[in-house]
């Protein structure tokens, strides 16, 4: 009797410019779809819509640089996301991908799309808008370390519901897999205009709103399907992070719009 059971990712990585660059690799037979998280986060936020996808896409899902098991950087630039993803594909083989991105990853997507058209057939973009205007600087004022896994919780307060997969026990104590202030300087370079990379690329695209986020208001999100050609917009019942308040629907989403391709 053949398993049900989806096998784990594989875990590799790659050497861009003198860095190691992690990623999970979902596997399966199915075309390419390359998903990239947002700050805080890494790959394995995305391992339920590898799950659901895993009949027809085959799922890879980079650490982006300065999170995860990825190293930190100097410049996290927008070309340097946006070269560190080209890379993964080039990698791997892939000459063109759906390219799915929350947040920090969803600008990145849609500038891979701007800046290497011939790699991205479609885009799916989660809850980021064509203007960012972000602070991460609460950040600062998490512990760099604690004595226990407990503590370290306890520290990040209200927060600590949505660093569940970066908390990590090093020599030191117990900490989180990514700088807060590389987080901090990683956004001071995301925010600004990117109404041109947003526009760039004319290939089928997919914009999800959570309902109730206070980062992608319901007039800008209208704005960008509009005056984009080959969006849809979809809003579903959850805040900012969509993929991971609504799995289901959110991978529901996602599947219908790749069966339209």
């Amino acid at each position: 009797m053949r398993s049900t059971i989806p096998p784990e990712p594989k875990r590799a990585s790659l050497t861009v410019a003198g860095r190691r660059l992690s990623f999970l690799d979902f596997g399966g037979p199915g075309r390419p779809l390359l998903a990239l998280h947002g700050h805080f986060g890494e790959g394995r936020t995305f391992a339920h819509l590898a799950r659901e996808l895993r009949n027809s896409w085959r799922i890879i899902a980079p650490d982006q640089r300065g999170h995860g098991l990825s190293d930190r950087s100097p410049d996290f630039s927008r070309a340097g996301y946006v070269e560190d993803a080209a890379a993964v594909l080039q990698h791997l083989g892939f000459h063109r991908a759906v390219v799915l991105g929350h947040s920090l990853g969803g600008v990145n997507a849609y500038q891979l799309a701007a800046r290497f058209p011939r790699l991205v057939d479609a885009l799916i973009v989660e809850d980021i808008g064509a203007e960012v205007d972000g602070d991460l600087s609460f950040s600062l004022a998490w512990p760099h370390r604690a004595p226990s896994r407990s503590e370290l919780l306890e520290g990040l307060g209200t927060s600590a519901r949505y660093l569940m997969d970066a908390v990590r026990e090093f020599p030191d104590g117990w900490g989180l897999a990514f700088d807060p202030k590389d987080m901090n300087a990683s956004q001071q370079e995301l925010n600004g205009d990117h109404w041109n990379d947003w526009l760039a690329s004319a290939c089928p695209a997919l914009l999800v709103r959570g309902s109730r986020s206070t980062v992608l208001s319901t007039e800008h999100a209208k704005d960008m399907a509009t005056r984009r050609p080959h969006c849809r917009l979809m809003e579903l019942p959850a805040g900012h992070t969509v993929h991971e308040t609504v799995p289901d629907k959110f991978a529901a989403a996602v599947n219908e719009f790749l069966g339209s391709l």
